[in-house]
């Protein structure tokens, strides 16, 4: 089975304030805040305005942090991916 393709929330639809180790996720749309703590934000600046599998988030982190191997990563990625829908930050695509 093919993975989930998901495309992220127009970055104008978010404001995005670090705080800490932790950052606020103001949805426009939803008039909700989300407090995410990494790799979440990570994870919504690699999608940037592509739409992407768990694997291709997995590979373009990979270019920048040391994630281990990319069948582990993927699949955390693809739990965060919908924990991320639930919340509305990302929609299938």
């Amino acid at each position: 089975m093919a993975d989930p393709l998901y495309r992220a929330a127009p970055p104008a639809a978010l404001r995005v304030e670090p705080l800490g180790e932790l950052t606020l996720i103001f949805d426009r749309r939803s008039m909700q805040t989300h407090v995410v703590a990494p790799p979440i934000p990570q994870i919504l600046d690699a999608m940037g305005d592509d739409i992407c599998s768990a694997a291709v988030i997995a590979e373009r982190l990979s270019v920048a942090f040391d994630i281990g191997r990319a069948g582990d990563a993927a699949s955390i990625i693809a739990e965060r991916l919908d924990e991320l829908a639930a919340l509305g930050l990302v929609a299938a695509a």
